[in-house]
């Protein structure tokens, strides 16, 4: 089984300008990942000729009381990622400012915001039944990168995802958040697997490329075979030393034959 890889422009090649990282990654036979679209020309991505494995899938809005910018939004980013034939776009728990922190913090999730967030994702997966896009929302860890992000364990995500019950919201299962988070990511992989979209990668502590830090990556990748799992993997890291490096561990890490 050869798994799809992709990389994440915003987060490798970081001496370059974003499209030439782009070029960089695509050149390498990987696929690409991108951040928030409305800040880049996206007719020069498209000149790159890489082939865009997610994007993020909205602007502004959440899913509890700003649902309706949400939608609004998540319905402009699928426009965007028609024009880069991208076929994922990436939702979170609340809106991220440009530190990643949530632009309303939230330490306390009542069962009315459950409520809520479950008819929000509703509504979002008809949108991307409509337009023929998947949705995926992704776990983050509030202990180190996403202080105050509601729904933000994978346990949440997966709930969420669950509840819903449509093959336009998937889970984006990042690996680096949940042993941050949660830890015990054989078993995580194992329940949420049903309801994966893409699977995310980054080592810890650092969020470096897979090989720095305390994650068993090689039983992750022979796990994720085991499975059966045939979609795309993203490294969504910095590199530890260099990019051109932190692509080849990578590339080594999912090499299961």
């Amino acid at each position: 089984m050869t798994f799809t890889l992709a990389a994440c422009a915003e987060m490798l090649f970081l001496e370059l300008p974003l499209v030439q990282r782009i070029e960089a990654i695509h050149e390498r036979g990987f696929q690409v990942e991108i951040w928030d679209w409305t800040a880049k020309d996206l007719a020069e991505l498209r000149k790159t000729g890489a082939a865009f494995s997610s994007m993020t899938g909205y602007v502004s809005g959440n899913l509890t009381d700003g649902a309706e910018e949400l939608l609004r939004t998540a319905e402009l980013s699928i426009h965007a990622a028609q024009q880069l034939q991208c076929p994922r776009l990436n939702l979170h728990g609340t809106g991220l400012d440009a530190r990643g922190l949530p632009v309303v913090p939230v330490h306390h999730v009542t069962g009315e915001m459950w409520l809520k967030a479950t008819k929000t994702l509703e509504r979002i997966a008809v949108l991307g039944e409509r337009y023929g896009v998947t949705f995926c929302l992704e776990n983050l860890n509030a202990e180190v990168d996403h202080p105050g992000v509601p729904f933000g364990k994978a346990a949440d995500t997966l709930a969420l995802v669950e509840a819903i019950g449509s093959p336009h919201l998937k889970l984006m299962l990042d690996i680096y958040h949940a042993q941050i988070g949660e830890g015990n990511l054989i078993a995580l992989i194992e329940k949420a697997f049903p309801f994966i979209g893409e699977v995310q990668v980054a080592d810890v502590p650092g969020r470096c490329e897979p090989g720095t830090g305390e994650i068993n990556y090689p039983a992750i990748a022979a796990k994720l075979k085991e499975l059966g799992y045939d979609g795309t993997i993203g490294l969504e890291a910095f590199a530890s030393s260099n990019s051109e490096l932190a692509l080849t561990r990578f590339r080594d890490a999912f090499d299961v034959g």
